[in-house]
């Protein structure tokens, strides 16, 4: 399988709304200009609809997830309405939106089969405990480093390549990104480097004020 460069809208003001849509299709054009890697955008579930009409051949995943049922869930992101919206994925447990590991256990057993489920993982013991849980991928992002300028592949290679190793030997089907400060190729070929199987980033990209040069870099060095 191809390494995934999936980048992480957030809720910056560059990439939402029409800077969203944008930004899509951005990506789509780097997707569609390399076989070396696949780019997956992680939306806010407003710009879901948006954000796939405008960029219909990109994966588009959501930024969180609620394992509810249709009824009075007031405030809570159903499942299957992001699907409805197309989203084509989700990321869970992001350091910025914390959750149990059973919300995570509940959500996973909501989700139909394929459908990618990516967990953060802060550290060591946590990306232990999700992959137990046997998520799609789990992205390790150590908090003090999310949207820094040192990349974690060098601030903390230790921890990306410990984050493999522990979740392979508790779920060998379950891949491995990392996160938090990845900005450029050299980073996401040092990920590579240390046993994982892609980046997750955020600001690098949805800052960047030429983003089609950030996303030709970030798969220059594959």
């Amino acid at each position: 399988m191809r390494p995934l460069i999936v980048v992480n809208f957030k809720t910056y003001e560059t990439a939402h709304g029409v800077g969203a849509e944008q930004l899509a299709r951005a990506m789509e054009v780097a997707d569609s200009s390399t076989d070396l890697a696949d780019f997956v955008a992680v939306v806010s579930a407003f710009d879901l609809s948006s954000v796939v009409a405008a960029a219909p051949s990109l994966q588009v995943w959501t930024q969180h997830l609620d394992p509810v049922g249709f009824g009075s869930n007031t405030g809570w992101l159903h499942p299957s309405t992001a699907m409805e919206r197309g989203a084509s994925g989700t990321i869970i447990n992001h350091a910025e939106h914390k959750v149990s590991l059973d919300h995570v256990e509940n959500l996973l057993e909501q989700l139909p089969e394929g459908f990618p489920v990516c967990a953060c993982a802060a550290d060591l013991d946590e990306a232990r405990a999700l992959a137990a849980l046997a998520p799609t991928m789990i992205a390790v992002e150590p908090p003090e480093l999310i949207g820094g300028d040192v990349s974690v592949t060098t601030a903390d290679p230790e921890i990306v390549s410990g984050t493999a190793a522990i979740v392979k030997s508790v779920n060998p089907d379950v891949r491995v990104l990392c996160g938090a400060g990845v900005k450029n190729g050299a980073d996401v070929a040092m990920a590579i480097k240390l046993n994982t199987e892609g980046v997750l980033l955020a600001s690098g990209v949805t800052k960047s004020t030429e983003p089609e040069k950030v996303l030709a870099d970030l798969v220059s060095n594959l």
